[in-house]
């Protein structure tokens, strides 16, 4: 279950409270005439089950409440409600299966601002990555994969194609090129910086190594990865499931690819960085494939159950649907 709270213009409060009533799989509906100060109105409350939620959401939105008033949307760790229970009965489909866009596209578009702290994490992600490939360490390669913060603007691109949004679309492929750009020149600094202590050498990249080879030797698997991987992250953001997207994190080679192409450039070593940035660029568009395609598949395959209950004789219909 989903909480929802709503500031509304005095004016507009009915309305809103008969779309809650009239979205199957909403209760627990609150009203608080003129408790809102800023902006000024009334305060509506509900709970609304997730398969349910979308629907509401454009509804509220038809009706321009988030520019005249507010929306904010919490989930419910806990409900022990019979009516709750039985909201979520009457919900159209899966709760796993329902994809609430407005919070895909909130959650992506947080996660792909170009920050200071965006940067950080890809930059050190990227630097410890640069220790694992040259020690052939592959634990080290794991903890840098799990400290990227890439999947963020990989999904944001996903959910902007899929939604028409050419700005969002733009904002995460500048957060990706830039991030990774930044990242692996602060890589190749600071593997010279080690090189002046001692702690690299040369030869290191040109003995055998095992454990990291892969990186910079792509071939088909690489892609396929890729592309399991992206339907696995986007699966994990749309069904909220973190623990499969720290899976995720660790199963593609974005961050040691980057790693190893910025150790390569600094000791010269072209034809590994060519190897590694197209490992990279393998990675990255296999991830954005697969993503755009799970997120489509996944947004008609919702609107097909969705409309099949509505036409079964007795099913109740959910807000805005004729």
């Amino acid at each position: 279950m989903l909480h929802v709270r709503m500031i509304t213009p005095p004016d507009l409060t009915e309305t809103v409270v008969s779309l809650v009533r009239g979205t199957v799989g909403t209760t627990h509906l609150v009203v608080f005439t003129g408790a809102a100060r800023d902006p000024a109105g009334d305060v509506v409350l509900c709970d609304v089950a997730r398969e349910a939620a979308d629907e509401l959401l454009v509804e509220l939105r038809r009706v321009r409440l988030d520019e005249l008033g507010s929306i904010a949307v919490d989930d419910i760790d806990l409900s022990l409600s019979r009516r709750a229970d039985r909201a979520e009965e009457e919900a159209p489909g899966e709760a796993a299966d329902a994809v609430i866009w407005e919070q895909l596209t909130e959650a992506t578009h947080e996660e792909s601002t170009l920050s200071i702290t965006y940067l950080a994490f890809l930059s050190i992600a990227t630097m410890i990555a640069a220790c694992g490939v040259v020690l052939d360490n592959a634990v080290l390669i794991v903890g840098a994969m799990a400290v990227g913060p890439e999947f963020g603007p990989l999904a944001g691109v996903c959910a902007a194609l899929v939604r028409r949004a050419p700005r969002l679309a733009g904002r995460c492929l500048t957060a990706l090129l830039v991030g990774f750009a930044v990242a692996m020149l602060a890589t190749t600094a600071f593997s010279l910086v080690m090189d002046a202590l001692g702690q690299f050498r040369p030869e290191m990249l040109d003995t055998p190594r095992p454990n990291t080879s892969f990186i910079w030797q792509p071939d088909s698997f690489s892609f396929v990865v890729a592309l399991l991987a992206g339907v696995a992250g986007v699966l994990s953001l749309t069904s909220a499931k973190s623990g499969a997207l720290v899976g995720v994190a660790i199963s593609v080679t974005t961050v040691p690819a980057a790693a190893n192409a910025a150790v390569a450039l600094g000791y010269g070593e072209y034809a590994q960085m060519w190897g590694s940035v197209e490992q990279l660029l393998l990675n990255l568009a296999g991830i954005m494939v697969s993503g755009t395609l799970t997120l489509l598949a996944q947004k008609l395959l919702w609107r097909t159950q969705q409309n099949r209950m509505v036409r079964e004789p007795g099913a109740p219909r959910a807000a805005g649907k004729a």
